[in-house]
């Protein structure tokens, strides 16, 4: 369905800017050069054939650059390139063919002017060159399935610690009992004086060694 109201789209675009462009382009040639012979200008007398070329822009952007379908802008830019490329081969039969006394709100409508001038043949290639995006016409992935990706329903949601609670210990570690803080006994016992013996005397020196033996150092 998407292609068809494409289709439907491109062949209404296409006669549509086709007007546009011929009224913009007139109207703006006619206020300029009005303004050359009489030596002054009048901005406001530019804003009509502005506003038609500036509506034709829009048509055409939407058209080329929606991702519906490639027949739109197919569709408009063969009708729309088609008649240039016909002055190749029969440029009078073409020329003859399009209107040229026609009006429209009061305005001379000379259709004749953006074919002869290349315009319409201009137009026509960029929506053609627009249908070879082939990025542009695929669909965009479906938003759930896209967040499903990015969070997996399978991953348990890990609970925030707060600042009162203690880490939880790994039971595979030994902890050391609490203390009050006082420093361990020892072990082994301290050497004992023997009742004669002064507590500034001398240490007792190291067993004698056996002749015959060195000492190295």
């Amino acid at each position: 369905m998407r292609h068809l109201w494409s289709f439907l789209a491109g062949l209404v675009v296409a006669p549509v800017t086709w007007v546009l462009v011929t009224l913009g382009q007139d109207g703006s040639g006619r206020t300029v050069h009005r303004w050359v012979e009489l030596g002054t200008y009048s901005t406001p007398n530019l804003i009509e054939p502005a506003v038609y070329l500036g509506v034709a822009g829009i048509l055409l952007g939407l058209l080329a650059t929606l991702r519906f379908s490639p027949l739109g802008p197919l569709t408009a830019g063969l009708l729309l390139a088609v008649p240039y490329l016909g002055m190749f081969v029969a440029p009078f039969t073409v020329r003859d063919a399009v209107p040229q006394n026609w009006k429209m709100l009061g305005d001379p409508l000379p259709l004749r002017q953006p074919l002869e001038n290349g315009t319409l043949f201009l137009i026509g290639m960029l929506l053609l060159m627009a249908v070879f995006s082939v990025q542009r016409w695929r669909r965009w992935p479906d938003q759930p399935t896209a967040e499903a990706e990015l969070t997996p329903a399978a991953k348990p949601a890990e609970p925030s610690p707060s600042l009162g609670d203690w880490p939880p210990s790994d039971a595979t570690k030994d902890t050391a009992p609490l203390t009050l803080g006082y420093p361990e006994t020892p072990t082994e016992p301290l050497p004992r004086r023997t009742g004669g013996e002064s507590p500034w005397s001398a240490p007792p020196r190291p067993a004698s060694r056996p002749e015959g033996t060195t000492e190295f150092r």
